[in-house]
């Protein structure tokens, strides 16, 4: 089920798409914003974007930080399960927005709220 989800969400085109959406959204949420003050956006998307490509099952090596120590910032800002559901949200419809099918967006969603406990390190 999840070799295959890259390709049927369409792949690095739908994942770079999606990811764009996203963090459109997250500096427009004044609860979020904050947390990328001082961010290289362009570094961090072309992260995310290997990340989220990784972990749906495509050929992307993630050459991030691991997730517990890429998340210490934020978790030094603040960073909670309410916001971590906000960009759960964000990301839900950055997926409906860039046209994956409901039920696939579902099962990235799942993949996703799985990191929530690495995130927030507990």
């Amino acid at each position: 089920m999840i070799d295959d989800l890259y390709e049927t969400i369409g792949g690095k085109q739908t994942i770079w798409a999606a990811i764009d959406v996203f963090y459109q959204r997250v500096l427009e949420d004044e609860s979020l914003q904050h947390f990328f003050d001082s961010t290289d956006m362009a570094h961090l998307r072309a992260r995310q974007s290997m990340f989220i490509s990784m972990l749906l099952g495509g050929r992307v090596v993630y050459t991030g930080k691991e997730m517990g120590a890429a998340h210490a910032h934020a978790r030094a800002h603040g960073l909670t399960d309410q916001h971590f559901d906000a960009f759960l949200n964000h990301f839900r419809t950055a997926l409906d927005q860039v046209g994956a099918k409901p039920e696939k967006a579902d099962e990235v969603m799942k993949l996703l709220e799985a990191k929530r406990d690495r995130v927030l390190n507990r």
